[in-house]
C-alpha cells in the first residue's frame, strides 16, 4: 500500500527542526500501527512537495531511519516500512507533555455501566455457541445477497443510494413492507406510518427517547430483552418490572400510573412464550381504558413452527396507540441492522425527525439491496430455510437435553431459536457460564434478563440459531457432566 503524503503535518512553530519533526512522526505512526510493515513511503518529492519543505530534507529523514532499521530503501522502487519494526522499542516521549484532558469529569458513565460484558465478539472460536443473535453462515443465501447488491449498485438505482435523502426512506422497500410483509401480520399502513430504522435496537432507542426522556414510567416484561433494559438503564423513566405467566404478560398486573408497556408477545424474550388471542385482547382493552402506549417488539414472527401465527397486536389496534416493531437482522443476518416502525403518522412524523439529527437514514445502498432481496423472493426462501433447519435443531436440541438429563423447561414446538432454561442442580447461571468457555461452550447467563440481577442467577438461554445440529448433543452433554461435577464443588 501506498502511504499519502498527507499522513505528515509539519509544526511551523515547533523549536524542532524539520527533519527531526518528520522523523518523529514517522517513528510514532510506526509504533502505534498506523503504519505497518511493507507498505511504501510517499516520494521524498511528493512529500516535500505536500509539507512545503526542501526535498534533501526529506531524503535525509529517510536515511536516517534506514539506518535505525524504521524503513529500507529498494533501489528505484523508493522506501518502504521496515519488516523488523516489531522488534524495535519505541521512542521515550518527550516530559513536557501538557496534561491529558479529564474526561470522567465530564461523563457520568451510565451508558459503559448499562453495557452487557457477557457477549463475547470471539465466539466462532468456541465448537459449542449456543449463542443468541448470530447465525449459522450456511443458513444465508450469500449468491442471492451479492447479486441484489451488484444490481442496486447499477446506474438505474445510482441516485437512490448516492443521493442525500435526507430524513426520507427508500419508497421501494417502504412499499414492499407495507404490501407483502405487514398484511402476514394482519397489518394495513400507508407509507405515512413507517420509518425504518438500524434494527429493533435503533427503534427502541428513537421510541425510548421519544416518549420516556421526561421522567414516565413504563412496564416491562420480567424477564425480558436485555437490549431494552441497557436502554432504560440511561434514562431517567421510572421502570416496573411485571413477572411474566404462562401466557406471557398479565395484563392485571401492570399498576396504575404506567404511561408506556413494552412486551414482545409473538416469541416473547427470552421464554419463547406466545401471547395467546385473548390475552392480546384483554390487553388492548386495558390500553384504551388507561391511556397505555404500548410497545410491539415483533421477535421472531417468522420462526414459528406451528402453522399460522396470531395477528399482531398492531393488527388489532383500533385506536392507534400500538408502536410495532419489526427487524430484518435475525431473518437475513444479524449485521444487516435494518428494521422499521410502524405506528400512527404523528408518532412517525417526530421519530423521522428526531432519527434525521442522529443519522438521515439507513444507508440507501442497503435498503436498495434489501428491497431487492424481497422483490426477488430471496427473502421468503431464506426464512422457509431458517425456519426448516431451526426446527429441526430444536428437535434435536430437546432430545439432548432430555438423553443427558437436563430440564428443557417445558417449552413447546411453537417456534423461536433458543430455550430458556434452569440451571442444573441450581448453579448460578454467570459461574457455569464461565466453567463452560474452556470447554469451548458458550451459554447466556439469565440475569442481564431481570431488572433485578440477582433473581437471573437460576436460568440461562441456550440458543441454537449459531450452532450446527451436529454438534448440540456433545455440547449439551459437556453442559449436563460440567453441572454435575459443579454441582459437588462448593463456591
Amino acid at each position: 500500500m501506498q502511504i499519502p503524503p498527507e499522513t505528515f503535518l509539519i509544526d511551523r512553530n515547533s523549536v524542532l527542526p524539520l527533519q527531526v519533526q518528520l522523523r518523529r512522526q514517522i517513528v510514532s505512526a510506526v509504533h502505534e500501527g498506523r503504519l505497518r510493515p511493507g507498505e511504501r513511503m510517499p516520494s521524498s518529492r511528493a512529500l516535500s512537495a505536500h509539507l512545503g519543505i526542501g526535498r534533501i530534507t526529506v531524503t535525509q529523514a529517510y536515511l536516517d531511519l534506514v539506518t535505525t532499521d524504521y524503513l529500507v530503501a529498494r533501489g528505484r522502487s523508493g522506501y518502504f516500512v521496515s519488516e523488523r519494526v516489531g522488534e524495535l522499542r519505541p521512542e521515550p516521549r518527550p516530559q513536557t507533555e501538557p496534561p491529558r484532558f479529564d474526561w470522567a469529569a465530564r461523563l457520568d458513565g451510565r451508558n459503559l455501566a448499562a453495557k452487557r460484558k457477557d457477549r463475547p465478539t470471539d465466539w466462532r472460536r468456541y465448537p459449542y455457541p449456543f449463542l443468541y443473535g448470530q447465525t449459522d453462515d450456511r443458513l444465508i443465501d450469500h449468491s442471492a445477497w451479492r447479486e441484489c447488491a451488484v444490481r442496486a449498485l447499477g446506474r438505474r438505482d445510482l441516485g437512490a443510494l448516492s443521493d442525500d435523502q435526507y430524513d426520507g426512506d427508500d419508497p421501494e422497500l417502504v412499499d414492499f413492507i407495507i404490501r407483502h410483509l405487514l398484511p402476514r401480520r394482519g397489518i394495513r399502513a400507508e407509507a405515512g406510518e413507517i420509518l425504518l430504522t438500524l434494527g429493533a435496537q435503533n427503534a427502541l432507542w428513537l421510541i425510548c427517547e421519544l416518549l420516556l426522556d421526561r421522567g414516565a414510567t413504563c412496564a416491562i416484561e420480567e424477564p425480558g430483552y436485555p437490549g431494552l433494559g441497557e436502554i432504560l438503564t440511561t434514562l431517567r423513566a421510572d421502570v416496573v418490572p411485571v413477572a411474566l405467566d404462562g401466557e406471557g404478560l398479565p395484563p392485571q398486573d401492570i399498576p396504575q400510573g404506567v404511561s408506556v408497556v413494552f412486551t414482545s408477545p409473538s416469541h416473547q424474550c427470552p421464554t419463547n412464550r406466545t401471547m395467546p388471542r385473548p390475552r392480546r385482547e384483554a390487553l388492548l382493552r386495558m390500553a384504551a381504558e388507561r391511556g397505555w402506549v404500548i410497545v410491539e417488539d415483533d421477535y421472531e414472527f417468522e420462526i414459528s413452527f406451528a402453522g399460522a401465527t396470531s395477528p399482531a397486536l398492531k393488527a388489532m389496534d383500533r385506536s392507534g396507540a400500538v408502536i410495532h416493531i419489526g427487524s430484518f437482522s435475525k431473518s437475513v443476518f444479524p449485521g444487516l441492522r435494518l428494521g422499521y416502525i410502524v405506528a400512527d403518522p404523528a408518532f412517525i412524523a417526530e421519530a423521522r425527525a428526531r432519527r434525521g439529527m442522529m443519522l438521515r437514514h439507513p444507508p440507501g445502498h442497503v435498503q436498495r439491496t434489501m428491497a431487492y432481496f424481497l422483490s426477488l423472493g430471496h427473502y421468503d426462501r431464506q426464512v422457509k430455510r431458517m425456519r426448516e433447519a431451526f426446527a429441526e435443531r430444536r428437535r434435536v436440541t430437546a432430545a439432548a437435553l432430555e438423553r443427558h438429563g437436563l430440564d428443557s423447561g417445558g417449552a413447546g414446538p411453537a417456534g423461536g431459536s433458543s430455550f430458556w432454561l434452569a440451571t442444573p442442580f441450581g448453579l448460578d447461571s454467570d459461574r457455569l457460564a464461565r466453567a463452560l468457555k474452556p470447554e469451548g461452550v458458550l451459554i447466556e447467563p439469565g440475569r442481564p434478563f431481570f431488572r433485578a440481577r440477582d433473581a437471573g442467577a437460576g436460568f440461562f438461554r441456550l440458543a441454537y440459531s449459531s450452532i450446527a445440529a451436529t454438534e448440540i448433543d456433545e455440547g449439551i452433554r459437556r453442559i449436563a457432566n460440567l453441572s454435575r461435577n459443579l454441582s459437588h464443588c462448593p463456591g
